[in-house]
């Protein structure tokens, strides 16, 4: 487990050309991070999408930004709206959008300018399937990436589904960057395993900045 380098300094792990791994990166703003994920899901609650095909997601969702991506019966979709509560989505956080683009800066992305972040919450045995980050109208932009709470196994392959796939523990704190090259890299998440943290419980948060 990483964590027995807990307390060790941020760190760097290269992943695939153009992504990249800032380990312990966000623990520093951790209590403004958890506060901001407490506001947003108050304004807007936490729920489990349903796909165009159906089928109800593992993971529950909130957004914050201008914009939040959401499903319809037609598709994935950003909107600007909250269908759930027919408000705008909540601001978001100061702190959040701070670290998205210190990070992406990190990772040699200038002038990050995330207009969105999907905020999802892991219960044991949620998971995410391979899929690329597509829905956004340009691509320039790279994807920052924060972990909460409890261990998570993540996937990052490469343009194909089928392609081979590397599968790197992320921890509390750890932050995933990528984009150039690796932009549309298909990647996942592993259903999450049963444990408790002492900030999250028994779940794993994770905040994901774009720009759509």
């Amino acid at each position: 487990m990483l964590d027995l380098f807990a307390d060790t300094p941020p760190w760097q792990e290269p992943l695939a050309p153009g992504a990249v791994i800032l380990r312990r990166r966000a623990l520093a703003d951790m209590d403004s991070l958890m506060a901001g994920i407490r506001d947003v899901s108050a304004q807007s609650p936490f729920r489990r999408m349903i796909t165009p095909g159906g089928y109800t997601m593992s993971v529950a969702m909130t957004n914050c930004g201008n914009v939040g991506w959401t499903t319809d019966r037609h598709g994935y979709l950003y909107a600007g709206i909250d269908p759930q509560t027919q408000k705008p989505w909540p601001d978001m956080p100061e702190v959040f959008l701070v670290l998205a683009q210190v990070c992406a800066l990190e990772a040699g992305y200038v002038d990050f300018r995330p207009d969105a972040c999907l905020v999802n919450r892991y219960a044991p045995g949620a998971k995410l399937s391979l899929h690329q980050d597509k829905d956004e109208q340009t691509l320039s932009a790279p994807i920052v990436s924060v972990s909460l709470g409890l261990p998570a196994v993540f996937q990052f392959g490469g343009l194909k589904r089928n392609d081979p796939l590397q599968r790197v523990l992320l921890e509390h704190g750890d932050v995933v960057v990528w984009g150039g090259e690796s932009r549309l890299f298909y990647h996942g998440i592993q259903p999450l395993k049963e444990g408790q943290h002492p900030v999250t419980g028994a779940f794993r948060y994770n905040l994901t900045f774009r720009h759509t």
